[in-house]
């Protein structure tokens, strides 16, 4: 079955709004991508300044692959040898799981 990565950020409340807006930006920089499968991002709403970045893989070699090839400059941001944006980020932890069961709804 699939992989999933998480990507945990955690956003201070004036940041919201320019990462939310810099993953809009790079819409469709990760859906032609062998292996892919799923995109989310995740706003907190409970009182945390955690956003989710949840992405769904066929393989971890195809993630790997990712990464290391257009996730590495979508990751860098800003235009190409100018300089980096500020990250909107203050922290980046990279949760990864493998799923063993899944479930869809019920079609009539």
């Amino acid at each position: 079955m699939s992989i999933v990565k998480i990507n945990v950020l955690t956003v201070p409340e004036d940041q919201r709004e320019t990462l939310e807006k810099r993953f809009a930006a790079r819409a469709g920089a990760v859906e032609s991508s062998d292996g892919f499968e799923w995109f989310e991002l995740l706003r907190p709403v409970g009182g945390t300044d955690t956003y989710l970045v949840y992405t769904r893989w066929r393989t971890e070699e195809d993630f790997q692959n990712w990464m290391s090839g257009r996730g590495q400059a979508a990751h860098r941001g800003g235009p190409e040898g100018g300089d980096r944006p500020k990250p909107a980020a203050t922290d980046a932890t990279l949760w990864s799981f493998e799923v063993v069961q899944q479930a869809a709804p019920k079609q009539s």
